[in-house]
Parts: structure tokens; C-alpha cells; sequence
């Protein structure tokens, strides 16, 4: 057996009658599309339910699957603590997607629990399924900070589990959609917050799995969603698969949007591959990119590239721009991969000989030893974007009103402190944004006060 059926529902607390105490039929649709999944799933009689939540255990950089025979849980955070359950672990399908995952080098496992008890996010879709079948094992899968390639290639590893243990599987994704649609809603509303929604449940009623990867990230996270990444690992456990999808519900009643959707395998397809799909573009990408860099990025990547092959720093070569060798200059080198950040260092200003050498150590640094990444490795090079920004000179302001987030650079300085962010970046839209960021990599508090000082970068991609 694989996948028999996969659902995307979301994880209000208020659903529960024991919560809501009658708020709860305000989102009556989303309690009935409920029911006709739990419904489904009791039909089905699984013996695994693997289910995705937010609320699990997220690191940055690692899958956490939860460990043990079992868990359990309680609302008393939601002033329901009479409500309760407790599931057992599949530990041999746990055990299979370790192995998987050990070989396809997908950093996922058991490792660095913090807390045992069941999560909301587990826990109100459970609340529902449970109604109708309880002889099941479970399966619980925290997210992750990593590319959206590498959720849906754990789906696509959960599948293979499926299918070499022989066990009747269904998958949840667990997720709610925006978190902004409303001024009295609990987060405030963004115009990204109807956008997101409208946009993912039509790409959801559809099945149409392939523009997830597609989402701009700064959207996502405007929109203030949840469940994006639950989508994309059920997308991948769902890979070349044919499959009946149902838009059930949609609700945004409280300023947060609630869709539930079902997905029922019936046989294969190859042509709903979708990440092998993604990868083909991104790496056509890349290469129509890389005839197109100039000078700085080209040495920019001949420097990681090296130095990651063979742990060589290069010399400055010969042949390149004359501005190269006599300018200097402060450099910060960027680096992306799947259009998410992997590595950026730079300098404010110049600290070796020539711009040329400055790009060389800044290279190295962003490949190998920026602390927030680890080193980027061989597989890596075909699919990475650089780019190279050279800064101008610094100079003070008074206020913010001086700076201009698309054209200036920002510093901000409290007495050893010091944050830099560079201008027109993805996501960062206001100065206020731009300061505030800087602050945090400071670690400068919002209450301190701070020298400002900005810059202008000329950027080479």
C-alpha cells in the first residue's frame, strides 16, 4: 500500500464545542467539512495517519518526527482541560522514514525533542478523527526553515515508507491559511492575507500541487499562513500520483483563514511529478543566470566554487575590470539557493587590498562560515544565485526620514553594537522595517536609542 487519501485542515481550538461554548457554529462550515473528512478517514480504516502540524517541534534546519511509543495531551491552554487524548506511535514506519531519510542526506529524525505533550495543531484534527476510528498508529511531523524542495521531498519519503511497510496510510496536513484578515481579527489584516487565501485554496480545489513552490516567500509571510509547508509535504507524499481532490470549506469568520481539503489516491501519474519538475526549472534558471553575470559575480562563484571543491583560496586572476584591482571598498557577498537565503557576509568597509580580494574573502565567508548555515557543500554549486554589492560611503543621518529603504543601506549603531542591512531587499518594504531588522541583528532593543547612518551599494548580479 502508499497513500490511500491525504486532507488539508486547519487547527482552530475554538472548533472544539468545549472551547468555543458556542463560538464554535460560527464556523459551522468548517465543522462540517470536518466531520466529512474524519467521516473518510474512519471509511478508510488506516492503519498509520501521519500528520504535519506548525505547532510541533520546527528547527531551521531539521525534520523533528516525534520519538517514543506514544503522547498525549490536554486544552488546558485553552481552558479545556477535561479535553484530552493520547495516541500511539508507529515506530517501525517512524524507524523506515529515518532510514529514508539517512540515505537521501534529508537532515530528519528523532533527535531534540523539548516537549513530549500533543500539540493543537495534532490535537483538534485528532479530536475530530478520533470520532470515527481509533484503532490507528500515529505518525507526528514537525517543519522546518528549509527550502520548500526539501518539505516536499519528505512527503515523497513518507510515501516510500508507505509503501515498503505495506500500511494503509493517510496524511494531514495540519495548517491554517492567513492569520491577517481582518483589523479585528487577532493579528490585524494585510491585503497579502485575502491574496494568500484566495490564491492557495484555488491552487488546492485544484490539486494544481506545482505552484506551491512557486509562492513568493515575502506573500507567505505577510499573509501570516501556517500551513504552507504541511501543503508541500502532503503535495510530495501525493508525487506522481493521480488523486481526486475536494475543496470542502473556506471560512475566514475570525480573521483567520480555515480551508479544508480532501485528496483521494486513484493510481498513478507520472506526469504529477511535481519536484522533479521544480528542480528542471530552477537549474535551466540558474544556468540562463549564469550567462548572464558579470565580472564580480564571476569571481564571486570561481571562489566558492573552488574553495568548496577543493578547500583552495584562489589568487586574484588575471583579465578582469581595471576597477577590480584598484578600488577598495566594502563587499558583501549573497548567496541563494532555491530562492531562499544561504549565506551572506560582507564587510562595511574596505578591509583588504582591492575590491577584488575583498570579494574573495567575503565569498569564502558566505559559503562556509556564515553561523546561521552550514557549509555549502559540492551538490550545492549548480543551483546557487550570487550576487555581489559594493558599498559606497557611510554617512550620518538625523532621522529616518533621510533614508529610502529601495536605495539606501542601513546602519545602526549602539555603542560596540552594530546591525547593517542592505537596501532593496525582498520583504522590507518601509524603512521602519529596514531599522527594525537591523536593531534585531544588533540585538538592539526597540526602546534604545540608536545612530543611524546609510549608504549607497551598487549591485552585481
Amino acid at each position: 500500500m502508499a497513500v490511500t487519501a491525504a486532507f488539508m485542515v486547519p487547527h482552530p481550538p475554538i472548533i472544539i464545542p468545549e472551547i468555543g461554548r458556542g463560538e464554535e457554529k460560527k464556523i459551522q462550515k468548517t465543522i462540517d467539512a470536518y466531520q466529512t473528512v474524519a467521516r473518510t478517514i474512519g471509511s478508510l480504516k488506516p492503519e498509520t495517519i501521519v500528520l504535519m502540524s506548525p505547532h510541533q517541534i520546527l528547527y531551521s534546519d531539521y525534520f523533528h518526527i516525534s520519538p517514543g511509543k506514544g503522547a498525549s495531551g490536554d486544552f488546558s491552554q485553552f481552558r479545556a482541560p477535561q479535553v484530552q487524548m493520547e495516541v500511539q506511535y508507529d515506530t517501525a514506519f517512524v524507524n523506515q522514514i529515518c532510514k529514508l531519510a539517512d540515505a537521501a542526506d534529508l537532515p530528519a529524525g528523532t533527535r531534540g525533542e523539548r516537549d513530549r505533550r500533543l500539540d493543537h495543531g495534532t490535537m483538534v484534527p485528532l479530536y475530530f478523527v478520533n470520532q470515527y476510528v481509533k484503532d490507528y498508529r500515529l505518525v507526528r511531523i514537525g517543519l522546518s526553515g528549509m527550502h520548500l524542495k526539501k518539505h516536499y521531498q519528505l512527503g515523497q519519503l513518507i510515501q516510500e515508507a508507505a509503501r515498503i511497510l505495506d500500511r494503509t496510510t493517510v496524511l494531514i496536513a495540519s495548517g491554517d491559511l492567513s492569520h491577517r484578515l481582518k483589523e479585528d481579527g487577532p493579528y490585524g489584516y494585510r491585503k497579502e492575507g485575502p491574496e494568500y487565501d484566495g490564491r492557495i485554496m484555488d491552487v488546492m480545489a485544484k490539486a494544481a500541487f506545482e505552484e506551491l513552490f512557486y509562492f513568493p516567500e515575502d506573500l507567505c509571510e505577510k499573509a501570516g499562513e501556517c500551513g504552507h509547508r504541511s501543503f508541500v509535504v502532503m503535495a510530495g507524499a501525493l508525487d506522481k500520483m493521480k488523486v481526486e481532490a475536494k475543496a470542502l470549506s473556506y471560512e475566514g469568520v475570525f480573521g483567520v483563514g480555515y480551508g479544508v481539503c480532501s485528496y483521494t489516491a486513484c493510481g498513478s501519474d507520472a506526469k504529477r511529478n511535481f519536484g522533479e519538475q521544480f528542480e528542471e526549472k530552477e537549474k535551466a534558471k540558474i544556468a540562463r543566470q549564469r550567462e548572464q553575470e558579470d565580472a564580480y559575480v564571476q569571481l564571486a562563484r570561481k571562489t566558492i566554487e573552488s574553495h568548496v571543491r577543493m578547500g583552495e583560496k584562489i589568487a586574484v586572476p588575471d583579465g578582469l575590470p581595471r576597477e577590480l584591482y584598484s578600488q577598495k571598498a566594502g563587499v558583501f557577498v549573497s548567496i541563494k539557493e532555491d530562492g531562499g537565503l544561504r549565506g551572506c557576509i560582507g564587510t562595511i568597509h574596505a578591509v583588504q587590498a582591492s575590491v577584488a580580494e575583498e570579494i574573495i574573502e567575503n565569498a569564502i565567508s558566505a559559503a562556509c562560515r556564515d553561523p546561521r548555515f552550514a557549509p555549502i557543500r559540492q551538490d550545492e554549486l549548480d543551483r546557487l544565485e550570487i550576487s555581489v554589492d559594493v558599498l559606497g560611503d557611510t554617512e550620518p543621518v538625523e532621522t529616518p526620514d533621510e533614508l529610502d529603504v529601495r536605495r539606501y543601506g542601513v546602519i545602526v549603531t549602539k555603542g560596540s553594537r552594530r546591525g547593517l542591512l542592505l537596501p532593496n531587499l525582498d520583504g522590507i518594504d518601509t524603512v521602519e522595517e529596514q531599522i527594525a531588522v537591523a536593531r534585531r541583528k544588533a540585538g538592539i532593543g526597540e526602546g534604545e536609542d540608536i545612530m543611524l547612518e546609510r549608504f549607497e551599494v551598487i549591485r552585481h548580479f
